[in-house]
């Protein structure tokens, strides 16, 4: 299986090369590739962990790593006391069901979420894939667990919906022999690439021709072991997705926030000032795990105001957003999930315009007491405001008022009253009703016409 996989990936490498690639296997030539416009445009997406990590639902989607090194007391215990005596971590595969996994569910919630792409783990640092990978022996979800294409099913569920599709795959895996020999070696030797990764991504793309390939796993291995820059010129070049695939900044150490396509930087970045280069924030709903938790917390989790918060500040500074949830390993998604995504998706249904295919302003936020946040669309100014004004007034320093500005709160009807302050900017009158009557329960949002 693995020589038949190094062999098609290969040939693929070959075929690409004889067809005279526009872009070049280098990081100047493959940088300068444009980025496809409908990630700009989609600003919101979900991120979804799901893999043999959870099965123990303990800890985070780390927890094989964590179990073998320098938490691994704490994971001793655990594992007396909630599994049978020498339990290994693979035994934990056949337990990963996905019996109540419903692609079409997914797709419905995630598209009520608001959310224009789901990015699905394929593959995490443990090696399970969620799908029959021909270069991952029997460890893969169609052989043991699920016996299913989770990465297909999901797939064909989202594209019905006209949901963008993005997957995640991890480049190393913490335990594989040939990985483990590689890094020995001082990663001279590049037998995992040639016989596991490699072979896997080629794989994924022929297969499900995914729109997004977020890339992870990058840290230890330099540009020289992972090949990656002659993947990306192959994808950009000779792939069934070339003119419209999206990737990130995780292909090789030292990559991250200096190459690819759109910047991840870190994980839950936040940049603080207006980037040049397009990036995304990725996040999780559970604050201490992407993995499913059975033992997670209300206080552990984001709740509908942070989240909203949070994606208003990202989009201003040009950003997307990318929230993730971890499915049990029966294919659920918890509750408490599911009601907040939905209220994403209630709030975006109302403010949505001023953040699909949104903008950054000449200012990203007000520079005052007052917690705004701008994005544009053309002429179109919105001000995103996370707090009411005491006095329902309040007060935009930024915006320069001319006689045809016009104010409007989407989801609330009329016009609103407004008059230039004193020193600069505008006092607008806010709608003077009960909190139930607004569209709302939080972070709401002005249109501004006519202002320069």
């Amino acid at each position: 299986m693995a020589s038949l996989g190094a062999a098609r990936w290969l040939l693929l490498l070959v075929a690409g090369a004889a067809c005279g690639p526009r872009y070049t296997p280098d990081w100047p030539s493959l940088d300068a590739r444009p980025l496809p416009a409908w990630f700009d445009q989609a600003k919101v997406g979900v991120f979804v962990h799901w893999g043999v990590f959870s099965v123990p639902a303990y800890g985070s989607e780390w927890f094989w790593w964590h179990w073998q090194g320098e938490r691994r007391g704490d994971y001793e215990r655990f594992m007396r006391e909630h599994f049978p005596p020498n339990t290994t971590y693979a035994d934990f595969a056949s337990r990963f069901t996905a019996r109540d996994f419903r692609p079409r569910y997914w797709a419905w919630l995630f598209e009520q979420a608001g959310a224009r792409y789901v990015v699905l783990t394929t593959k995490h640092h443990e090696g399970f894939t969620n799908w029959g990978s021909p270069v991952s022996w029997n460890w893969n979800s169609m052989d043991t667990g699920p016996h299913r294409d989770l990465v297909g099913e999901l797939g064909q569920a989202l594209r019905e919906r006209n949901i963008r599709y993005g997957l995640y795959h991890s480049l190393l895996e913490w335990f594989n022999p040939l990985y483990l020999a590689d890094k020995k070696n001082g990663f001279k030797t590049q037998n995992f690439v040639f016989s596991k990764t490699m072979p896997e991504l080629y794989d994924l793309v022929l297969r499900y021709k995914p729109d997004l390939v977020w890339s992870d796993g990058d840290w230890e291995g330099p540009e020289t072991y992972w090949n990656s820059t002659s993947f990306l010129a192959w994808l950009y070049n000779d792939s069934p997705v070339k003119d419209t695939v999206v990737v990130n900044d995780r292909w090789c150490n030292n990559c991250s926030c200096h190459h690819g396509g759109y910047y991840n930087c870190a994980d839950k970045y936040k940049p603080g000032t207006l980037p040049q280069h397009k990036w995304e924030m990725c996040t999780s709903i559970d604050k201490r795990s992407w993995g499913y938790r059975s033992n997670m917390q209300l206080n552990e989790l984001m709740d509908e105001s942070s989240i909203i918060s949070e994606l208003v500040q990202t989009v201003s500074f040009g950003g997307n957003y990318l929230l993730n949830v971890g499915p049990t390993k029966e294919g659920v998604i918890v509750p408490i999930f599911q009601e907040r995504l939905l209220s994403l998706g209630k709030w975006l249904r109302v403010n949505g315009e001023a953040i699909y295919a949104s903008k950054p302003w000449r200012v990203q936020m007000e520079n005052t007491t007052i917690d705004a946040w701008y994005t544009s669309k053309g002429s179109t100014v919105y001000a995103i405001f996370l707090s009411w004004p005491e006095g329902g007034v309040l007060k935009l320093s930024s915006p320069i008022p001319s006689a045809s500005t016009q104010v409007t709160m989407l989801g609330f009807s009329e016009t609103l009253k407004w008059e230039k302050a004193v020193d600069k900017g505008l006092l607008i009158a806010l709608p003077y009703v009960p909190p139930s009557v607004l569209p709302v329960p939080c972070c709401w949002t002005l249109k501004l016409e006519g202002v320069a």
